[in-house]
């Protein structure tokens, strides 16, 4: 890897690459400006949201309202689950009622609120489905036939807008952009309608089935429709109730307009451009905006937040602990099911890793849990529930457990990963911070729903506790500054919400009502401060203290030792030698019999070349690093993978990246007789006869042969800094370890040297540390080969390597990954930066045979980003355990 991080270097690399990221990071932040833009158009109706009114009408609505309320919400996202019933008959799925209706719901609400194209409604589905061994074909051709059918519905509804049966005029008026976004919507059905002819859609969307009935269309029509007019008849019912009198067609007219613009808002769940819509149609009717805002909280609160929390429940039983090893293939087969939009967001990941979705659910649960703590202790609570409480416990005690619910909801926003990830400890920490959430929401002001659901989302941690079993998880400094931030804005969030509300809230005290039970501004922006700081020292504690997670401090002399011991048994390949540097960490397999060395690099262990020991057991060694891995949350990466080891690779689930060829030098058939070889006979009869001599020296070496090789080296470096982990550099310890070979000039001194690295299987030598003085005459690394193979050949070796031609022969078929077309490319035409066809084409004079190398990587990691790690691995300033 040498070659690439030079490369990296004269290309910028690196910094293309972070532009690259740069821009991953502008898909995420792409809904929030659309949002901002959308609060920019619509900031007068939100300014004149009187929020302590609403707050106020919220607190006084009727148990009985809300539960009617919530039951027409139910209804309404049950209607949803004709979707999973259709495919379940278009494509014959061998699941039960119950079943679908269940896989349904957690599809669809998790859909409703996240959104993203829906990629999510997808992604579980292809989980779901394929945990009851459904074929992928099948559900891919099922994902990809619903994701054309989801916005007929609301194209036929557009289309009764136009026509005049549900009023939009009013808001067509006062922003025309919308009339474009409608007809846009409205075109999506004929235009439905024309491709599901073709013969495209039969063999992309229907499995090669032919074209689909009018049956099957107009019920694919019929089930669209029907999830959005009962998604308008909630909007509607909830609406009426809040304020009466609301027309049903001018609620579905909103509505739909409200939905088209949080489509277009490319938003989460149409989160900002949805609810602005609907605000501002509501306010066009004459109604004022804080029944306005009551009905779209009121609407978003039971139609998709408290859905999806029952669907994250259901979610946390449906996945098993340990998911199936997919076949590779499977995500190639759902990747070509998606459209191109749902590829670009690639959200929650990769499909295979959506089988994380059990501990991935109680991880969104816990995260809700803290968001519900801070919005709880943000908003006030109801007058008789204080005062109720107040003559309980007294009022420090009720300040102290406001404070400590602050505290609490930012710990459970940060655990939340550690819940996702399986940490055991995330999982004490947040049973304990939950029971102890619960206990003081109702010492603040007796808030017992919110208690409620904190006591459930502990009973379901505590039931899933033998999910937990990972000891740690990787935590750098960008992700603790990033949850830092995390953190930063949610509080600040906090402290805007509590200052706004509050003192609009006041003004509808009653006369006689304790103003004491409240804070005042000022007060929540020190508890909002306080609290953070407190929950930034607990959370720093529990790093600081938690367990060892990996001892990545390289081979101990005591490692090295085994090791040589371990090689006198077992053969090693050409990279064993690498091994003596100190850099790289030991895994000792399948009861020491096999010998896996690793570095760590961000979440990844990459090992340096394949595993050492029997072939027959190496699977089994892998499968065991694997599980030592993923215990700390990591991945496993094989770099130099021989081509002998990929069908392993291949059954322990990862793919394959071709680095380039070896060149193995076949010392029997290697001489410099022969046409072919006169330019290396001319390089060697020069040089004897200028009197330079080639000599080998054995360990161990002597100081003034060090002393010299050392002034070399750092001529040679020129004030560069080393390399490491799979190139050996200038350490005095590890150059004891193996013969150097030197180029000695007529006066006795030396002017080019290289260090050699056996094979340990008594028939490779390979060169590995080379350098020479500046000044030296042309042809001396040619001389200094010839004399290394000539002697390698004379002490009884059949081969020797001469290293990697990087990007050798790589992306040359048809058919050939895109990554490796463009390391094709690259080969062909980056002679400039690096020459990689004039290092092959050097390697060639000495007529080696070649042999191919590989990255051995998991389907789910970013192949780009891994080989910019490996380029910061091999850059990293070579370090050895002491």
């Amino acid at each position: 890897m040498n070659w690439l991080q030079e490369f990296a270097q004269k290309l910028q690399l690196i910094k293309f690459l972070s532009i690259l990221y740069r821009a991953k990071l502008l898909r995420i932040l792409l809904p929030f400006a659309i949002f901002a833009l959308v609060y920019w158009e619509g900031q007068k109706e939100f300014k004149a949201i009187d929020w302590g009114t609403t707050l106020h009408y919220l607190h006084h609505m009727s148990p009985k309202t809300v539960l009617t309320m919530l039951g027409i919400s139910f209804f309404a996202v049950s209607i949803m689950n004709t979707y999973d019933f259709l495919i379940r008959k278009q494509f014959h799925f061998s699941i039960g009622v119950w079943d679908t209706f269940r896989y349904g719901w957690i599809a669809n609400t998790s859909n409703n609120l996240i959104g993203f194209a829906g990629l999510t409604g997808a992604g579980l589905r292809t989980i779901l489905y394929r945990n009851r061994n459904i074929p992928m074909n099948s559900i891919a051709a099922s994902v990809a036939f619903l994701s054309t059918i989801t916005f007929t519905g609301l194209s036929v509804l557009a289309w009764l807008s136009i026509v005049g049966i549900f009023p939009i005029k009013p808001l067509l008026q006062e922003h025309p952009w919308l009339a474009y976004a409608t007809w846009g919507v409205a075109l999506y059905l004929p235009l439905f309608l024309l491709i599901q002819r073709t013969t495209l859609f039969s063999k992309w969307f229907n499995r090669n089935q032919g074209q689909l009935n009018w049956r099957i269309t107009a019920a694919s029509i019929g089930a669209s429709f029907l999830e959005w007019f009962f998604a308008g008849l909630a909007f509607w019912l909830i609406g009426e109730m809040i304020v009466p009198g609301l027309s049903f067609t001018h609620a579905i007219g909103i509505y739909t307009i409200a939905a088209i613009a949080g489509i277009v808002s490319l938003a989460p769940g149409g989160i900002g451009g949805f609810d602005l819509t609907a605000i501002l149609g509501l306010q066009l009717l004459g109604y004022p905006p804080e029944k306005c805002a009551v009905i779209l909280v009121l609407f978003r609160l039971l139609y998709y937040i408290i859905p999806w929390l029952i669907g994250l429940m259901l979610a946390a039983f449906e996945f098993p602990i340990y998911r199936k090893r997919s076949d590779p293939s499977e995500g190639s087969t759902m990747e070509r099911a998606l459209n191109l939009w749902q590829i670009i967001w690639r959200w929650p990941g990769q499909f295979k890793l959506i089988g994380e979705v059990g501990a991935w659910s109680l991880g969104k649960l816990v995260f809700a849990s803290g968001i519900i703590l801070l919005l709880s202790a943000a908003t006030p609570g109801m007058l008789y529930r204080i005062h109720f409480t107040e003559e309980l416990l007294s009022l420090p005690i009720m300040r102290l457990s406001h404070q400590l619910s602050v505290i609490i909801g930012i710990m459970l926003i940060v655990l939340s990963r550690g819940i996702s990830l399986r940490v055991k400890r995330a999982y004490y920490w947040a049973l304990l911070l939950l029971c102890s959430g619960a206990l003081f929401t109702l010492a603040k002001a007796f808030d017992y729903e919110e208690a409620i659901f904190l006591l459930l989302v502990a009973l379901l941690l505590w039931v899933s506790r033998h999910r937990f079993y990972r000891v740690a998880i990787p935590l750098g400094k960008w992700s603790a500054l990033g949850w830092g931030i995390i953190t930063l804005l949610i509080v600040y969030g906090y402290s805007v919400i509590g200052s706004l509300i509050h003192p609009a809230f006041m003004k509808h005290l009653p006369p006689k009502a304790n103003k004491e039970w409240l804070l005042e501004p000022s007060q929540h922006t020190i508890v909002a401060i306080f609290g953070l700081l407190v929950a930034w020292l607990m959370l720093s504690l529990l790093y600081v203290f938690r367990p060892k997670p990996l001892d990545m401090n390289g081979a101990s002399r005591q490692d090295q030792e085994k090791l040589a011991a371990f090689l006198e048994k077992e053969q090693g390949n050409l990279l064993t030698h690498m091994l003596y540097t100190g850099d790289k960490s030991f895994f000792w397999a399948v009861d020491d019999r096999v010998l896996i060395p690793y570095a760590k690099i961000r979440n990844k262990l990459v090992v340096l070349g394949d595993p050492i020991g029997a072939k027959s057991l190496v699977s089994s060694a892998i499968q065991q690093f694997q599980q030592y891995a993923d215990r700390f949350a990591l991945e496993v990466v094989f770099y130099q993978a021989a081509p002998d080891y990929l069908p392993i690779y291949h059954e322990n689930g990862f793919r394959f990246f071709k680095l380039g060829e070896e060149a193995l030098v076949p010392l029997e058939s290697f001489t410099l007789a022969g046409k072919s070889n006169g330019n290396l006979r001319t390089v060697k009869n020069r040089f004897e006869r200028e009197g330079f001599r080639f000599k080998v020296t054995h360990p161990p070496h002597s100081e003034a042969l060090m002393k010299r090789l050392a002034n070399i080296s750092s001529q040679w470096l020129g004030g560069k800094k080393e390399k490491g982990y799979s190139l050996g550099w200038f350490e005095e310890s590890y150059l004891q370890q193996a013969p150097i070979a030197l180029l000695i000039q007529p006066d006795d001194d030396i002017v080019a040297f290289a260090s050699l690295a056996p094979g340990y299987d008594n028939a490779t030598m390979s060169v590995d540390l080379m350098r020479y003085l500046k000044d030296t005459p042309n042809g001396t690394m040619d001389q200094l080969f010839i004399c290394l193979l000539e002697w390698a050949k004379s002490e009884g070796y059949s081969r020797f390597n001469l290293g990697m031609a990087p990007l050798s022969s790589v992306g040359q078929t048809q058919k050939a990954i895109k990554e490796e077309k463009l390391a094709r490319i690259l080969f062909q035409y980056g002679g400039s930066w690096y020459g990689f066809v004039g290092l092959r084409r050097y390697k060639e004079k000495f007529s080696p045979a070649w042999e191919p190398r590989y990255l051995a990587y998991p389907s789910s990691t970013s192949l780009p980003l891994l080989l910019v790690e490996l380029v910061r691995l091999i850059a990293r300033h070579p370090s050895k355990s002491k």
